[in-house]
């Protein structure tokens, strides 16, 4: 099949296949030598699945590869795959964590204004102009592959 189908049965962008090819995380295509055009077959589009559904959890490239890398290892133990998982979750954990003090922060910085006034008198412009920091504007973004976010 040619890249516009693998695209198309995956769910995807053309230009999202040819990063994952550039990426190393799907295997490039066979070319025609006739006239240069992708063909894909199964095995592509199962792998590129297989990285749709590790992205919908927001693993990163390097997660995927892992996971990519016991999969050609059919009869290997899965203590890595655990492992990763485990740790995905934990980065997950923790930045639910962080979502929930930024709700709390927001909460209280919104409690500063109740009605619609004009700005000069808005209570959130003023406490985002006060020079030192109450608490609740700290940031708690932890280190982790999820404080930022991923593309593609």
């Amino acid at each position: 099949m040619k890249i516009g189908e693998l695209a198309r049965q995956a769910g995807c962008q053309v230009e999202t296949v040819r990063y994952y090819e550039r990426e190393g995380l799907l295997q490039p295509a066979i070319r025609d030598q006739t006239n240069n055009y992708r063909h894909y077959d199964s095995t592509h589009l199962e792998r590129l699945m297989f990285i749709r559904r590790c992205r919908a959890l927001d693993m990163t490239h390097g997660e995927i590869r892992v996971l990519l890398q016991a999969r050609s290892q059919p009869d290997a133990d899965c203590g890595t795959v655990n492992a990763l998982i485990d740790e995905h979750l934990h980065h997950v954990q923790a930045r639910i964590c962080e979502l929930n003090m930024l709700e709390n922060q927001l909460n209280e910085l919104r409690s500063h204004c109740n009605a619609n006034w004009a700005t000069r008198d808005c209570g959130i412009l003023r406490e985002l102009e006060q020079t030192e920091e109450p608490e609740y504007v700290s940031p708690v973004i932890t280190p982790g592959h999820l404080a930022g976010s991923h593309s593609h």
